[in-house]
């Protein structure tokens, strides 16, 4: 009798330690589980950070669809660089084509005078009025720059029906000459037929590229007010219609849309009276 409640008893036993073993591989398995969830939850939540972080880089400049400018900084592709100070160049035009300037220009125009640009494009030409009663630097900045040749064989890279602008400068809207110059005003209001700096959202931020109001929709940058308006479209205005007609959307462009046909600028000349 003796014997067999030692039995019972040492069975018992082995049952509990088996019982007990059993419950801790299972909590074993439980935490592994959980650590290894956990990882693969944080793995997901970085990622995510991650790809919400690109995006807000790869958008900076263009936060809302009334941004008339969503320009970076990059060196542009093509053409002669300047370095130290940016040197007058002749009023019929530089010799050589410039593309980087590690300063911007002095003042080398005459704000007593007229000047005219006329836009050559393979849509047909524009030509406007620059305005060197209210905007003299804004106005020699871009002579300088037309007049060596920063603007030949750029683009009409950005149409925006939802504002009624067609912007250009550059091949793309990451293209600048290195500089940038002071806003020269605030508080513009917009409409069709005016020539107008383009700009990120910082202020100061202007550089080369521009952009044409071509219908009644651009007064929706009137709430910013904050591109400086340089010139009015004397001639070629059905030209900048046309060209906006042909808009072409793209969902995957921070822009919008472009052009459809491209638009191409050969040169811009500049004519002083």
């Amino acid at each position: 009798m003796a014997t067999e409640k030692r039995e019972r008893k040492r069975a018992n036993r082995e049952a509990r330690l088996t019982a007990a073993m059993a419950a801790q591989a299972k909590a074993k398995r439980k935490s592994q589980i959980i650590r290894i969830v956990l990882m693969v939850g944080l793995a997901l939540l970085l990622s995510l950070i991650y790809w919400l972080v690109s995006r807000d880089d790869n958008d900076e400049g263009a936060t809302t669809d009334t941004t008339a400018a969503a320009v970076t900084t990059t060196t542009p592709t093509t053409g002669a660089s300047i370095t130290g100070e940016t040197p007058c160049p002749p009023a019929e035009g530089a010799t050589e084509r410039v593309t980087t300037f590690a300063e911007a220009p002095p003042m080398c125009i005459d704000p007593a005078k007229t000047y005219t640009a006329t836009f050559e494009t393979s849509a047909g030409n524009v030509t406007a009025t620059l305005d060197t009663t209210k905007t003299p630097e804004t106005v020699n900045n871009f002579v300088v720059l037309a007049r060596y040749g920063y603007y030949d064989d750029s683009a009409f890279f950005r149409t925006d029906p939802s504002i009624g602008i067609i912007q250009g400068g550059g091949l793309n809207n990451t293209q600048d000459p290195g500089y940038t110059i002071p806003d020269e005003g605030s508080g513009f209001t917009y409409k069709p037929g005016d020539l107008v700096m383009a700009r990120t959202g910082q202020p100061n931020s202007a550089g080369a590229q521009f952009f044409f109001a071509v219908d009644a929709a651009v007064s929706a940058l009137d709430t910013q007010g904050t591109y400086v308006t340089f010139g009015e479209i004397t001639e070629g205005f059905d030209v900048l219609e046309a060209i906006l007609a042909t808009h072409k959307a793209d969902p995957s462009s921070q822009l919008g849309g472009a052009p459809d046909p491209p638009v191409t600028v050969s040169t811009v000349t500049i004519v002083e009276s």
